[in-house]
C-alpha cells in the first residue's frame, strides 16, 4: 500500500492522478476530458484494491478545486466513505487502531469539503520546465528497515522539460555495508510477488515533481555505471525489453524492496530472476530481442 501517512493525499496513486490532471488541466484541457482519460488510461489502479479508492478521491479533489465535480463522481465517493469500505482496507492491510482513527478524520473532512462550493476555479499555471533527477547510469543507495543497504540504478533520463523521467531498476542488493559499483552491477533485479503483484520486475518511471521535497533525504549517489541500452519513455508497454515499466511520482524504491524482503518471511522468493546486466550491459553477440 502505497501510503506515508493518513491524509487523503498521503497515498502514490493520489499523487499520480492528481498531478496528472493539473499537468493536463494547466495545459488547458477541459476538467470532465481529463477526468474521462484518467479513468480510461489508468483501469489498471482500479484493479489494485488498496489502490483504486485513491483514484477517486484524487480525481474528487482536483474536479472540486476547478469548480467541475459532478454528482456522479461525488456520490461515488460519499459511498466509499460512508460505507466504511476503505477504513476496512486499512484494517485489512493491517493498519493499527490509531491509523484508522486518524483516516477516519481524514475522510470526515475530505467528504464535507466536497460537499461545499468552491468560490472560484483554480487558476491554470504555466508549465515549469523540469530537468530529470538523476543522471543516465547513476548507481544509488539507500537503507532498508533491517539496517542493511538497498540500490538502484538509473537505466535512462527522459530529456523532455514537461515530463523528465528517470527510468530506475532497484536491486535485491541486501547488504550490511554500503554496496560497490560491482555489486549493483552483479545483483538481482527486485522482482515482486508480495500483496497482490505476480512476478513484477521493479523497474519504473519516476516523475521529478515530488522528489526533493519528499523523498531526497532517503537516496544517495554513489557513483556511475554505463549504460549500453537506450530506454525510450514512450514505450510505456515495454516492447523489446526485459520488463513493462509502471510509472510513478512516489519514489518509494526503499520501501518496495523493504516490502518484499518482509512477505519473503513467509512466502516463497520468486522463481523468475532478472539480474541488471541484462539491463545495462549488451551481450558479444547482441541481438535486440
Amino acid at each position: 500500500m502505497g501510503n506515508w501517512g493518513t491524509t487523503i493525499k498521503d497515498n502514490d496513486a493520489f499523487a499520480d492522478i492528481y498531478s496528472e490532471f493539473f499537468d493536463q488541466y494547466n495545459k488547458g484541457a477541459e476538467p470532465h476530458a481529463i477526468s474521462e482519460k484518467i479513468i480510461n488510461d489508468n483501469w489498471e489502479i482500479l484493479e489494485i484494491e488498496e489502490e483504486k479508492n485513491s483514484l477517486w478521491f484524487a480525481l474528487g479533489l482536483a474536479l472540486w478545486e476547478t469548480n467541475s465535480l459532478n454528482l456522479q463522481i461525488l456520490n461515488k465517493i460519499e459511498n466509499i466513505i460512508e460505507s466504511g469500505e476503505e477504513l476496512k482496507i486499512w484494517l485489512d492491510l493491517g493498519a493499527t487502531a490509531g491509523g484508522i482513527k486518524k483516516r477516519r478524520i481524514s475522510l470526515e473532512k475530505f467528504i464535507d469539503k466536497l460537499r461545499t462550493n468552491r468560490p472560484k476555479p483554480k487558476p491554470r499555471k504555466k508549465a515549469n520546465l523540469k530537468t530529470p533527477v538523476f543522471s543516465t547510469g547513476d548507481c544509488i543507495s539507500f537503507k532498508l528497515d533491517n539496517g542493511n543497504f538497498g540500490a538502484a540504478i538509473v537505466l535512462a533520463s527522459d530529456k523532455n522539460p514537461e515530463t523528465a523521467y528517470n527510468l530506475v531498476a532497484t536491486t535485491r542488493v541486501n547488504s550490511s555495508a554500503k554496496p560497490t559499483l560491482d555489486d549493483i552491477k552483479n545483483s538481482e533485479v527486485l522482482i515482486l510477488n508480495f500483496a497482490s503483484w505476480e512476478d513484477k520486475v521493479e523497474v519504473t518511471w519516476y516523475m521529478p515533481d515530488l522528489y526533493f521535497k519528499n523523498y531526497s533525504m532517503l537516496y544517495e549517489v554513489i557513483g556511475q555505471i554505463d549504460i549500453d541500452f537506450e530506454y525510450d519513455v514512450k514505450n510505456w508497454s515495454g516492447k523489446g525489453y526485459h520488463f513493462k515499466p509502471t510509472f510513478t511520482s512516489g519514489w518509494n524504491m526503499n520501501e518496495m524492496m523493504d516490502k518484499q524482503l518482509k512477505s519473503e518471511k513467509t512466502k516463497p522468493q520468486p522463481l523468475k530472476s532478472l539480474y541488471v546486466k541484462k539491463l545495462i550491459k549488451k551481450d558479444k553477440f547482441w541481438t535486440l530481442w
